[in-house]
């Protein structure tokens, strides 16, 4: 025998996971990126540049925010920021969809 729900706040608790996904899609792809540059990886080859297609844009300003004299360095403190961004900002998201 099965239970439905028919309280709509699971729907809003399914939407909240959603956001918290994206969010953490998103960052993935930064923290992705971080680490085909550490690595030294060819920019070249077409999964670099298809990662560095989509990290980009996700970065939003942060590239550039912060100039620290090592390019490595650089790569992980202002791709980090992003991607600490996007996990915070889905929370709080998520957070405000659930209530």
């Amino acid at each position: 025998m099965s239970r439905w729900r028919t309280s709509t706040r699971s729907g809003n608790y399914t939407a909240a996971r959603v956001i918290r996904g994206v969010g953490a899609v998103f960052a993935l792809i930064e923290v992705l990126y971080i680490l085909l540059i550490l690595f030294g990886a060819n920019s070249a080859n077409a999964f670099f540049r298809f990662v560095q297609q989509l990290a980009e844009p996700l970065a939003l300003f942060f590239p550039g925010l912060f100039s620290l004299g090592n390019y490595s360095l650089d790569v992980i403190v202002n791709y980090g920021l992003a991607a600490v961004f996007w996990v915070l900002v889905a929370g709080l998201l998520a957070r405000v969809v659930a209530r």
